[in-house]
C-alpha cells in the first residue's frame, strides 16, 4: 500500500528524520518501534536497531558492521526488495509491505514501512528509513508468533491513510459495474489483499431467512473454502448482534491453524436495513483495531450495502424488462400467426362462394362440394374464435363452468366420432381404451369443456403424427387421501392419456407449450399451423375442473403423451375377469403409480 507524495505525515515524524539523518555512529533512536534501521540505495545498513537482536545473536555494539559484511540478515527475496526501495529514493512516496527476512537458517517475517530520507534542496535521496515489527519467526524449525503491541502514532498515520486508501479503492470499483458477483468478489480480495486477513467473506441478507449464504470470499490457501456454505445466524453471536445493532463488532475467536484470531462483522446496510454481512478474520498478533478504523469499516460497509441495493434494483428492472419485451415478442408473434389462421380458412370460404355465385360449378355436385368446404372452413375459423375469446375469457377471470356428472363412456364415443376419421385419412391407427370393468366410470365435470380439452389434445395428436398412431385411454386414480374440490370429498381420480407416435418436442422447448401466445416454433415459416392456444386452454380448463395436466416426451422424433385428471364422482364396482359374477369394490385395487 503506499502514500501519496504530498500526504503529510505528523511533525514529530519529520523533526525525527532529521535527527536520524545527524546519526554516524551506527546509533539510532527507536521511534516507539520495535524495528528501525537506514540503509542506501545498494541495501548496506547505515544504522540497525531492533529489540528482537538476541534473536539473531548478534554483538549489538557493532551490529552495522557485522551485518554489511557477513549479509546474512537481508531479504529472501533480495531482487524484489531492492527493487522497491529503489522505487521508493524515486518517487519519495513512502510504502508499507511485509517481507520475509533470513539469517542463517532462520527466518523472520516483518512488517516493514520504507520512507525516504529526504535530501536537501536540489539534491537526490541516497537513503531510506525503515521501521517495522516483527510478525513471526521459525526459529529452530520452531513457529514463534509475536504479541501485538499498542501502534505507534506515525503507525496509525501510516494505517488511516492505507485504510482510507482502500476505502476509495473499494468504492471506485463499486461505481464501475453493476453485477453484484463482481461487486463482492472485488470487495473481499480488497480487503483481504491489502489488509493480508485469513478470510474475508460476505453474505447477502435478506430479513425474512434465518440463514446466509457466503457469495464471495478471500482466503489464505492453506485455508478450506466456505464459499457457497450456509451459516446459521443464530448459531453466530456476532451476526446477530450485528443484524440487531448496525454497528461493527470484533470478537476473538480460536484460529484456524494456531493461535488466536480476531473477526470483524460488519452489517452492510441501505436506508437503515441490513441488507448483507461482511465478516473478516485476522491473527490476534497482527493489531488492534482502533475507532477511527471501525468508522471506516462502517463506511466501506454503508458504500457497499448502497451498491448490493442499486445492483439488486437494477437487476429486479432488468429481468422485469426482459419479461416485458418477451411478453410484448410473444403476443406480437402470436398475433400475426393467429391473423394469419384466421384469413386461411376465410379466404378459402370467400373463395368456394365466389366460385358459386358466378356459376364457375360444372354441375349440382360440385356445387354442393364447394359449399361443403365452405362449411368445414367456417367451422374451422370458429374454432379458432371460440380459443381466442375462452383465453380472453379466462385471463378476465370470467370464465364460469357448471359441474354436473359426465359418463366417460359417452365422452369417449364422442370424441371418437369426431375424430377417427381424421386418423383415418391421414393413415394413422386410432384407440381407444376404457378401464377393464364393467361398471360405468363418472366423472365430476362440465361436459362442454371437457369435450374440448379432449379434442384439443387429440387434434394436436394426430397434426403431429405422420405414421404410427394415437392411443387414448384411461384408469382410475383410488388413494387413501381422497381429493377434494370445491369443498366435496370424491372417492379419487379418473386419469386420461392421449399417447402418439409422433414428433415429439426436445427436452429444452418443453417448459413453452403450455406458455399462453407461446408457441415451440413461433415462425410465420413453421411447418404446423394453429395459433398455439390449445396446450395452454387445455390447461387452465382442467385445473378449473380440479385436475392437473402433464406433457411428456423423451424428445424430437419420440413421440409425446398428455395426460389430465378430473374428479371422479363415484366408486364404480370392478368384476373379476376370471369370474363374472364375483364382485369386488374397487377399494381392493391399487390404481395409481
Amino acid at each position: 500500500m503506499t502514500i501519496t507524495a504530498n500526504s503529510q505525515l505528523p511533525n514529530v515524524f519529520s523533526q525525527k528524520l532529521e535527527s536520524i539523518t545527524s546519526k554516524t555512529d551506527g546509533s539510532l533512536p527507536t521511534l516507539g518501534a520495535e524495528l528501525v534501521y537506514t540503509q542506501d540505495g545498494a541495501g548496506r545498513y547505515l544504522t540497525f536497531c531492533w529489540q528482537h537482536s538476541e534473536l539473531l545473536g548478534l554483538n549489538t555494539e557493532k551490529i552495522v558492521d557485522e551485518l554489511n559484511q557477513t549479509q546474512t540478515f537481508a531479504p529472501v527475496d533480495k531482487v524484489t526488495y531492492l527493487e522497491r526501495l529503489h522505487r521508493i529514493l524515486i518517487s519519495l512516496v513512502p510504502e508499507r509491505f511485509q517481507c520475509w527476512f533470513s539469517y542463517h537458517q532462520e527466518l523472520f517475517e516483518l512488517d516493514l514501512v520504507i520512507s525516504p530520507i529526504m535530501p536537501s534542496l536540489g539534491t537526490a535521496a541516497t537513503t531510506v528509513l525503515v521501521m517495522g515489527r516483527l510478525v513471526q519467526a521459525t526459529v529452530n524449525k520452531k513457529q514463534v508468533r509475536v504479541a501485538s503491541k499498542t501502534p505507534t502514532q506515525i503507525e496509525l498515520a501510516l494505517r488511516s491513510q492505507q485504510h482510507q486508501k482502500l476505502i476509495n479503492r473499494i468504492t471506485r470499483n463499486i461505481r464501475r459495474t453493476l453485477d453484484l458477483d463482481i461487486i463482492w468478489q472485488q470487495t473481499v480480495d480488497s480487503l483481504g489483499k491489502a489488509l493480508r486477513l485469513e478470510r474475508c467473506i460476505i453474505c447477502p441478507y435478506q430479513p425474512s431467512s434465518s440463514k446466509v449464504e457466503v457469495k464471495a470470499e478471500y482466503r489464505q490457501p492453506e485455508l478450506k473454502s466456505m464459499l457457497g456454505s450456509e451459516i446459521d445466524i443464530a448459531s453466530e453471536p456476532a451476526f446477530a448482534q450485528v443484524l440487531a445493532t448496525l454497528e461493527p463488532v470484533v470478537m476473538e475467536v480460536a484460529g484456524y491453524t494456531s493461535g488466536r484470531q480476531k473477526t470483524l462483522v460488519i452489517a452492510t446496510c441501505y436506508q437503515d436495513q441490513a441488507n448483507g454481512l461482511v465478516a473478516l478474520n485476522w491473527q490476534d498478533e497482527c493489531y488492534t483495531l482502533t475507532e477511527s478504523e471501525l468508522e471506516l469499516a462502517k463506511e466501506a460497509a454503508d458504500q457497499l450495502g448502497t451498491a448490493i441495493a442499486h445492483a439488486t434494483l437494477y437487476k429486479e428492472l432488468e429481468a422485469a424488462r426482459q419479461k416485458a419485451e418477451e411478453a410484448s415478442r410473444l403476443k406480437s408473434e402470436f398475433l400475426a400467426n393467429v391473423s394469419h389462421e384466421i384469413r386461411t380458412p376465410l379466404n378459402g370460404m370467400i373463395g368456394f362462394l365466389k366460385l358459386i355465385l358466378e356459376g364457375m360449378a360444372d354441375d349440382p355436385e360440385e356445387q354442393n362440394q364447394f359449399l361443403a368446404e365452405a362449411h368445414h372452413l367456417s367451422i374451422h375459423l370458429l374454432n379458432i374464435i371460440n380459443d381466442i375469446l375462452d383465453i380472453a375469457k379466462i385471463e378476465a377471470g370470467k370464465m364460469e363452468l357448471v359441474y354436473a356428472p359426465v359418463k366417460l363412456d359417452e365422452l369417449f364415443s364422442a370424441v371418437e366420432s369426431f375424430m377417427r376419421p381424421q386418423a383415418e385419412i391421414r393413415n394413422l391407427s386410432f384407440r381407444m381404451q376404457m378401464p377393464a370393468i364393467s361398471d360405468e366410470i363418472i366423472v365430476q365435470s362440465n361436459y362442454q369443456r371437457l369435450l374440448q380439452v379432449m379434442l384439443n389434445l387429440v387434434g394436436n395428436a394426430i397434426k403431429f403424427t405422420h405414421e404410427g398412431g394415437i392411443t387414448v385411454s384411461a384408469d382410475l386414480v383410488l388413494k387413501k387421501a381422497k381429493p377434494n374440490f370445491q369443498g366435496q370429498e370424491f372417492p379419487g381420480m379418473v386419469r386420461v392419456r392421449v399417447a402418439d407416435t409422433g414428433i415429439g418436442v426436445s427436452l429444452d422447448k418443453q417448459d413453452k407449450l403450455f406458455q399462453l401466445f407461446s408457441q415451440v416454433d413461433g415462425s410465420r415459416t413453421r411447418q404446423y399451423g394453429g395459433t398455439g392456444l390449445g396446450l395452454a386452454i387445455s390447461q387452465k380448463l382442467v385445473e378449473a375442473m380440479g385436475g392437473e395436466v402433464h406433457f411428456y416426451s423423451l424428445g424430437e422424433g419420440l413421440g409425446s403423451t398428455v395426460t389430465f385428471t378430473v374428479p371422479l364422482y363415484q366408486q364404480p364396482v370392478m368384476v373379476s375377469s376370471n369370474d363374472s359374477d364375483s364382485i369386488k369394490s374397487a377399494e381392493s385395487f391399487n390404481f395409481g403409480f
